[in-house]
């Protein structure tokens, strides 16, 4: 699993891509919808302190500072240079963050799971945002943007590898974060939800065959 809030490094300063967490302690502190807002802007708009992370967020400055603390405990975040006590600003440290799918560990996989339910609940939260304002969008943005679902048959093999293409297909634009110079003109932010699921409200279809023995 994964997720990103569109990360935008300073001019010089190298970021690694992506931070994982498959401690329980960490999955379940970050699953925390203050912490996950406050990575979410840092990767936006930071570095800044927990006075300008007050502001953003409507959060008490000192709500603020202790959540930065515990993201940073797990290593979400970290201070950037300059500053002191409330004062001193952090940044997030990497542009996504990975926690794992499955895990023979029932803590973690339960930690992970809260996760990710958390995590899609953000991103529902966001598409309602954004549907509720949709009219007032540029015509040519309204007819380019995407709002729809497919049901498909897979093999887990083949859900696998269709994740994959869409990464690659998504690999090209990513430079475009950090790197202002490779926008073209018009672009935009443009958050892409991907998700895919096992179907469990439908049910299963019966083959034909064990159709035919049931009916004689």
């Amino acid at each position: 699993m994964s997720e990103n809030e569109t990360a935008a490094t300073p001019p010089g300063d190298e970021q690694q891509r992506s931070i994982s967490l498959t401690d329980p302690r960490a999955l379940r502190a970050y699953a925390h919808p203050t912490r996950m807002t406050l990575v979410g802007l840092l990767r936006r708009s930071g570095p800044f302190t927990a006075t300008r992370a007050a502001e953003l967020t409507g959060e008490s400055v000192a709500s603020c500072s202790y959540h930065l603390r515990i993201l940073a405990k797990y290593g979400l975040v970290e201070e950037a240079p300059g500053g002191r006590g409330r004062e001193k600003p952090w940044r997030a440290t990497a542009r996504y963050t990975d926690w794992p799918g499955d895990s023979e560990d029932a803590s973690v996989a339960e930690a992970a799971d809260a996760l990710s339910a958390a995590v899609a609940e953000r991103y529902f939260e966001r598409v309602l945002r954004a549907m509720k304002d949709r009219h007032r969008l540029p015509r040519e943005w309204r007819e380019a943007e995407m709002f729809g679902d497919s049901l498909l048959y897979l093999t887990p093999d083949e859900l696998a590898a269709f994740s994959r293409r869409v990464d690659e297909l998504l690999q090209p634009y990513e430079g475009r974060e950090s790197d202002v110079s490779l926008r073209p003109e018009g672009a935009r932010p443009v958050s892409v939800v991907r998700i895919a699921y096992l179907d469990r409200e439908i049910p299963e279809e019966i083959p034909e065959l064990l159709r035919d023995d049931d009916e004689e």
